[in-house]
């Protein structure tokens, strides 16, 4: 079995276990109560090439990424350094995120959230919308065509954006059939966790005019962004290089080109 597969099925079984303790009529209220949402898929489209900057904690590919920090922190210092938007990774098993770093993220900063999750199941929007969400990922990869399409209404409905996500030109033409606005172009293949950014660009001649572009893994100079902005892309969103960085907002800056400046 490849990671995906490993992770979806942890994921359909943890999301069993979460149902259980949390029923829906919870969350549905919880939602009733969420404060406004913010604009994700708007702040990819200010001028420039927007840093979608991701809390992280591990990975399957590179183990622990910086332990000992807080979510918290890590996040004002995006801010400060200039992000657009985070991103916040919550599966549990395989990267050690959980929806309590949402959470924490929602409350500490101003900036529109995405939870980067590994979603397959209804279920999981209403966690993301009670957790203070403002934006889910669906991987295109991890979900059959039908249970996309409706994955990508519901999360609608909720008054939630979707970033879906494409790693070849199958998958794109999949995310383009279900009439997704936000496309990512995953550089990282997610059956053995490579990276090619050469991916991006050679699927971004399929994609056509009005759709919102985020490029993601692999990036971490502010030249390579520079590239990506020449030929059209959108957002980056970039996660391991800024949380090894020594001075997580300086390294920010330095890829946004902006930020706080006192």
């Amino acid at each position: 079995m490849s990671v995906l597969g490993r992770i979806v099925e942890d994921t359909r079984d943890e999301v069993g276990r979460r149902r259980a303790k949390v029923p829906l009529a919870r969350l549905e209220a919880a939602i009733a109560e969420r404060p406004e949402g913010r604009p994700f898929s708007e702040a990819l489209l200010r001028p420039g090439i927007s840093v979608i900057a991701e809390h992280k904690r591990r990975s399957p590919s590179a183990g622990a990424i910086r332990e000992g920090s807080s979510v918290e922190d890590i996040v004002q210092a995006y801010e400060r350094g200039g992000a657009a938007a985070l991103s916040i990774l919550t599966e549990p098993f395989h990267f050690g995120g959980s929806l309590d770093d949402l959470h924490a993220a929602r409350a500490i900063s101003g900036l529109p959230v995405l939870r980067k999750d590994f979603i397959v199941d209804p279920y999981q929007l209403y966690e993301s919308a009670a957790a203070g969400a403002d934006a889910i990922l669906l991987i295109v990869a991890a979900l059959v065509p039908d249970d996309l399409w409706d994955l990508l209404r519901e999360a609608s409905a909720l008054d939630l954006d979707a970033l879906v996500e494409v790693h070849d030109e199958r998958e794109l033409n999949v995310a383009l059939d279900v009439e997704a606005d936000v496309l990512g172009i995953n550089n990282r293949d997610l059956t053995d966790f490579s990276i090619d950014i050469e991916r991006t660009y050679d699927l971004l001649s399929d994609i056509p005019a009005g759709k919102t572009v985020v490029s993601e893994s692999g990036y971490s100079t502010r030249d390579q962004l520079d590239s990506l902005e020449d030929v059209g892309i959108d957002a980056v969103l970039i996660g391991e290089t800024l949380m090894r960085a020594e001075d997580v907002e300086d390294a920010c800056r330095r890829l946004t080109g902006g930020g706080d400046t006192v």
